[in-house]
């Protein structure tokens, strides 16, 4: 049996597009609001159609066995400054647990941009009904994005700051 399921998330950030979509793009910068949690993480990342990430971590909670996360994305849409389009997968311990295709819209507002994420998400593994996995893979975009309007408050602009960034294509 397969689940699937549909959420989205709007945020007001107090930055230009520009800034927010080299928060996704940027490498460097990515990697101050996109993290796996657990120990021992790696990632590569090749922002552009085509590209994607794979991140890896071993998460321990308490009174659990460690567990081998595993996320592997491929871009497949981008819009320099307006719309990312990627699908990825999580793997847990070699075994996909749930795939999903994402669009990240940017649109400039008043005093910033409005961000739109929306998943469409396809669980193979689910506890229960899984109304929980939603909850908490929803959670975890939500922490995600907090992540990112942190790193976009924090310290000197972005604006400019272009170390690891790969090139954009599919504008």
């Amino acid at each position: 049996m397969v689940r699937h399921d549909t959420f989205a998330i709007s945020r007001h950030l107090e930055v230009p597009s520009d800034e927010v979509f080299l928060a996704f793009s940027d490498t460097a910068i990515r990697r101050r609001w996109f993290r796996l949690p657990g120990s021992g993480a790696s990632y590569e990342h090749d922002f552009r159609v085509g590209g994607g990430e794979t991140a890896r971590s071993t998460f321990t909670g308490l009174d659990t066995a460690p567990e081998l996360l595993e996320n592997r994305s491929r871009y497949i849409d981008i819009a320099a400054e307006h719309r990312i389009v990627y699908r990825y997968e999580a793997i847990v311990d070699g075994e996909l647990r749930w795939t999903s295709l994402v669009t990240v819209r940017l649109d400039a507002e008043t005093g910033g941009t409005r961000l739109e994420w929306t998943e469409q998400v396809t669980f193979l593994r689910y506890t229960g009904d899984g109304s929980a996995d939603l909850a908490h893979l929803r959670g975890a975009s939500a922490l995600r994005l907090n992540g990112l309007a942190a790193a976009l408050k924090s310290g000197p602009s972005i604006r400019g700051g272009t170390e690891g960034r790969r090139a954009a294509s599919g504008d």
